[in-house]
């Protein structure tokens, strides 16, 4: 069959996709990645086939102003047993529906229908803020999956939407989402369904310790593979460490919203220097150089494929994204999380802990005195590294990707018009 890979034009979100594309590939199916064009080297790099839609859209710069701005921040984390105004989340999905997911989405999604109705997929597979994947195989007739690429926020926010709308006076209700996806699907002879929101199913490759699921959602357990995309392994990565590894990888999200990190690596580097530890900090050019000094039990990296740097640590330092947990979870290592109090990062930290696979701090309660802290418990205690190795367990005992085609090409044959 022909399955379309559709995403918006954000590489970490990509980078989850690729384990099944792949898997799908190599069972025998012909696989396009359709994106944005410039997601289209990174597409390609990956050894998959691109194919550039529509234009680039301006979500990072978007992003920018909202936080220059201070605007109100909608709480997609919020729990919906607790008292939740109809008002607040009202208030939340006129600010996400504007302000994200038609920003990525309406420069994507005209070229996108053009081109199934073109090539027509059989199947369409999606990320969760791609909502043009299920749009584009509406109009063409195919089936869809969405696939999560972190704690399923987006159902259970829509759940809970849906829930507070139910009780409102008919002149109350309001579905901004429904109706912006509804003015595209008329176009095309269809109407809105909640399953253009949540899939017709939905793949979710985070362990049972870590996930979120809302009911009505048909969830197909897939298990994590690591991908960080093109890595070359250095070849002091080859050589065993002769002390405790501690790795520092903060990623790119504190430094791309608000132009650094919760605590100053410097900060942190410094307050490592004391342990009898090999600190292995990932930074870019620009970072490394704003420091000051170096401390010798540290090394800098500018990039190191996470996947071969996890095994080789003790300890992973990161800021709770998901592909960074998932990855050094798959390694059974233990995890200090870093974490700012929005969107995935503070469930999945609670959820490692939970697990005694780790400690997380929030970003507003991190000093370098803390850090240093919570390495040596981390380091000292067993029953972390026993709390990782569980964790690392369960996510093998998942089915791998390969497994999973014969449930996508059944919902193929059920769903295809």
């Amino acid at each position: 069959m022909r399955v379309l890979i559709a995403t918006q034009a954000e590489r970490s979100h990509f980078f989850s996709l690729v384990t099944l594309a792949w898997a799908l590939r190599t069972a025998g199916h012909e696989v396009r990645v359709a994106s944005q064009p410039e997601l289209a080297e990174t597409i390609a790099d990956s050894g998959l086939t691109a194919v550039p839609v529509g234009h680039d859209h301006r979500f990072r710069q978007v992003m920018k102003r909202v936080v220059d701005a201070q605007w109100p921040r909608f709480d997609m984390t919020v729990d919906p047993s607790a008292e939740v105004s109809w008002e607040y989340v009202r208030d939340g999905f006129r600010r996400l529906v504007p302000w994200w997911w038609k920003v990525v989405n309406e420069p994507l999604v005209g070229d996108l229908v053009a081109f199934c109705r073109q090539w027509r997929p059989d199947l369409v597979v999606w990320e969760p803020t791609t909502f043009a994947g299920p749009v584009a195989a509406r109009a063409c007739g195919a089936a869809h999956a969405r696939l999560l690429w972190s704690v399923d926020l987006f159902a259970r926010m829509r759940g809970l939407y849906v829930e507070l709308m139910a009780g409102r006076p008919a002149g109350e209700r309001e579905d901004v989402l429904a109706e912006w996806l509804d003015g595209h699907l008329g176009r095309f002879g269809e109407r809105f369904a909640e399953d253009v929101v949540c899939g017709q199913v939905t793949v979710d490759y985070l362990p049972a310790s870590l996930r979120l699921e809302t009911a009505g959602v048909e969830y197909v357990p897939m298990r994590y593979v690591p991908y960080n995309g093109r890595a070359v392994v250095p070849s002091w990565l080859r050589t065993p460490p002769e002390r405790p590894r501690v790795a520092l990888t903060l990623g790119n999200s504190w430094t791309n919203r608000l132009g650094r990190y919760a605590v100053p690596v410097q900060d942190v580097l410094d307050a490592l220097a004391g342990l009898d530890v090999e600190v292995v900090a990932t930074l870019s050019t620009k970072q490394q150089a704003e420091l000051t000094r170096v401390p010798d039990n540290a090394r800098l990296a500018e990039y190191v494929p996470l996947h071969a740097l996890a095994p080789t640590c003790r300890v992973v330092i990161n800021q709770g994204g998901p592909g960074t947990v998932c990855t050094t979870a798959s390694h059974g290592v233990p995890q200090l999380v870093l974490h700012y109090d929005w969107f995935d990062e503070p469930l999945l930290a609670r959820g490692l802990v939970r697990a005694g696979a780790g400690a997380a701090v929030p970003s507003a309660e991190v000093t370098a005195a803390g850090v240093r802290e919570q390495v040596v418990r981390l380091l000292e205690s067993p029953s972390f590294a026993e709390g990782a190795d569980r964790l690392r367990a369960e996510m093998a005992a998942m089915p791998a990707p390969n497994d999973i085609v014969a449930r996508l090409e059944r919902l193929t044959a059920e769903h295809r018009r």
